[in-house]
């Protein structure tokens, strides 16, 4: 079991930047492949990125690739997006999730793990 705790976010203007971090507790952070994942109202949850449990590998949605980061501390047990070039499409509910082994998914039913969700807004 591990618990997830979104922190950050905010408000933002289009072409600004935020972001959002994810404190995990219980078993060995390091183990598991941390997902980012983001719903708009009325929409789908979709995946944003995720990081393996080394942080050598990570895997970007197309609409965020080269603008969104996704990096990891294991020492701190914590996961981070950090997203520049933001836009008002960007704008939605983001929830780090965590699942078990060495594959990055991009599908949320593949995470066992949710936190609660932080709101990121951008305003054009």
């Amino acid at each position: 079991q591990v618990q997830l705790v979104e922190s950050g976010g905010g408000l933002a203007q289009a072409g600004g930047s935020l972001s959002v971090s994810c404190a995990a507790s219980g078993r060995t952070f390091s183990n598991y492949v941390m997902g980012w994942f983001r719903q708009a109202p009325g929409k789908e949850r979709e995946f944003v990125a995720a990081i393996v449990g080394t942080g050598s590998r990570t895997t970007y949605a197309d609409s965020v690739k080269g603008r969104f980061t996704i990096s990891r501390d294991n020492a701190k047990n914590t996961a981070y997006l950090q997203m520049i070039s933001l836009k008002p499409e960007d704008t939605a509910v983001y929830y780090c999730a965590a699942r078990d082994g060495a594959l990055m998914g991009w599908d949320p039913k593949m995470y066992a793990y949710w936190g609660q969700g932080t709101q990121v807004t951008v305003s054009s």
